[in-house]
This record gives structure tokens, C-alpha cells and sequence, in this order.
């Protein structure tokens, strides 16, 4: 009786499977060819290129700083107000692998801080020594700092 039951649900499932109305209008033929085109009307327009998406630019190394990197990559969190107090931006991009896997700490001093603090998704790039961090991470010591808004 078990096995009944279990062949008779089998059934019922292969049953729904299959398609039920198959009349469905066949489709045109790809090898006819297109109606003339009127000469009098002009060309379809095409559609505008899209304008290429300039990244920040590249930050370099000074010569002669030992132990220098450069970062480019997008903003993951923004430590915009520091708690020792000293007025430095911190900002965690996900690219160079300094500090972990594939994201690098970078300490921004007052000086280099933008006008404009970056914010989640912009785009920056970062040069300076490696130094470790407060808590004990290392990170990039910026001497350059550039920023670039995300794009819509």
C-alpha cells in the first residue's frame, strides 16, 4: 500500500510537469528579410555614449620616505571625529591589504583634511609611511590625500 501511495504521488508530480496547452503561435521566421527602408526618412538616432567616470587621481610616494605605500579605492567607514581628540580623519578603504585582507586604515592629520569629509562610497587615494596604529593595526600615515564623490 506504501508504495502505491509513493508511485501515485510520483505520477501527480511528473504529471504537473509536463506542459498542458502547447499552442502557442510559432515564432516568425529570423531568415526573412527586413521591409525596405524608406529612403525620405532619416537614420534612427543612436543612443549618447556614456561619459567616462574619472577616478581620483593616483597618490605617489615622496622620494626618500622609508616604508611609504599608496592606496586608491572606495571609502568603507569614516571616523570623522577622532577620540583622542586630536583632530584627525580616519578613513577605512577596501583595497591594498595593509591593514587586513583587502582593506587598508588610513590616518588623515588636520592639515591634509578635506574641505569636505568623504563619506561612505566616495572614491580616495592615500600615500605615507606605514606606522602602527592605537590599536596596534597598521595603517597608512597619509602625506597625500585625494577624495573624489561617488558617482550616481
Amino acid at each position: 500500500m506504501r508504495y502505491l501511495v509513493v508511485i501515485l504521488v510520483l505520477a501527480a508530480v511528473a504529471a504537473a510537469a509536463l506542459p498542458i496547452d502547447d499552442r502557442r503561435a510559432a515564432p516568425a521566421d529570423p531568415r526573412e528579410p527586413p521591409p525596405p527602408a524608406d529612403p525620405r526618412e532619416p537614420p534612427p538616432a543612436s543612443p549618447p555614449e556614456p561619459e567616462a567616470v574619472r577616478d581620483v587621481p593616483r597618490s605617489r610616494c615622496p622620494d626618500g620616505v622609508p616604508g611609504c605605500r599608496a592606496v586608491r579605492g572606495t571609502v568603507l567607514y569614516v571616523e570623522r571625529v577622532d577620540p583622542d581628540g586630536d583632530g584627525d580623519l580616519h578613513v577605512v578603504v577596501d583595497a591594498g591589504g595593509i591593514t587586513l585582507a583587502g582593506t587598508t586604515a588610513v590616518d588623515v592629520a588636520p592639515e591634509l583634511r578635506p574641505r569636505r569629509d568623504p563619506r561612505v562610497g566616495d572614491r580616495v587615494s592615500a600615500a605615507g609611511p606605514v606606522q602602527t596604529g592605537s590599536y596596534g593595526q597598521s595603517q597608512i600615515h597619509a602625506l597625500e590625500f585625494r577624495t573624489r564623490r561617488r558617482q550616481p
